[in-house]
């Protein structure tokens, strides 16, 4: 085999490299929490402690309510016993009654309000909850496969290392070396000839260099550098 086929075939391995040593990167940097994921859960966490409190609310306010029930039923006992003759002190009494009737009304009213917001808060939580629950099992499955993903490219990442240490060992250091020096300069280094022309550079090639490029030696592009490959 020529050492221009084989600095060809070695080239395709580093390509193949390159692209695999990428794709794993991304695929990397895509397995961890995702940020749709923990946005969600920050959300969801956000409602539930908006829920409790508005139930703690609700809770405080029929406490309130209770007690205020229980002063206004002693309240009413007293006026009606008959023990009171005082009428100031009837017409006091009275004045409270109607003061804890009133306050009772607004509390209820206020429980009423809490307790919608209850029911609708409690029905967001129940929607945040589900939409989390499908997005951690999309993300779930995404990661598995992603992990199955690198362990395939890892394993192909191997094998191409070890082509490529094989096949630097059975070429010239010199013509490695040319290699390594023109792909670190122009990123392409072998270049292929097709019907008369660099494709490295488009440029079309002298008879001249034809000549040499179908020859076992190396022969490099006058207007590129590059090595061609004429197969």
């Amino acid at each position: 085999m020529g050492v221009t086929k084989q600095l060809y075939q070695l080239q395709e391995v580093d390509s193949g490299l390159e692209s695999g040593t990428q794709a794993l990167s991304q695929i990397i940097s895509r397995l961890g929490e995702n940020q749709a994921v923990s946005n969600a859960r920050s959300k969801l966490a956000s409602e539930q402690q908006g829920l409790e409190e508005l139930k703690h609310q609700q809770h405080s306010l029929e406490w309130e309510i209770d007690d205020v029930v229980a002063k206004l039923i002693t309240a009413e006992e007293e006026l009606y016993s008959g023990r009171i003759a005082n009428p100031k002190e009837l017409a006091n009494l009275q004045r409270e009654i109607d003061g804890l009737k009133l306050k009772r009304c607004q509390l209820e009213d206020k429980v009423l309000e809490v307790m919608e917001q209850v029911e609708t808060n409690s029905a967001t939580v129940s929607r945040l909850t589900n939409e989390l629950e499908t997005l951690e099992e999309d993300w779930r499955s995404q990661q598995q496969q992603l992990a199955a993903d690198r362990e395939r490219l890892e394993a192909t990442l191997s094998e191409l290392k070890h082509k490529r240490e094989l096949l630097s060992a059975g070429i010239v250091s010199q013509a490695v070396e040319l290699y390594d020096e023109l792909k670190r300069q122009k990123g392409t280094a072998v270049a292929k000839v097709e019907q008369g022309i660099c494709q490295g550079c488009r440029i079309s090639l002298s008879g001249a260099e034809l000549q040499r490029a179908r020859g076992d030696r190396l022969s490099q592009c006058s207007n590129c550098g590059r090595i061609l490959f004429l197969e």
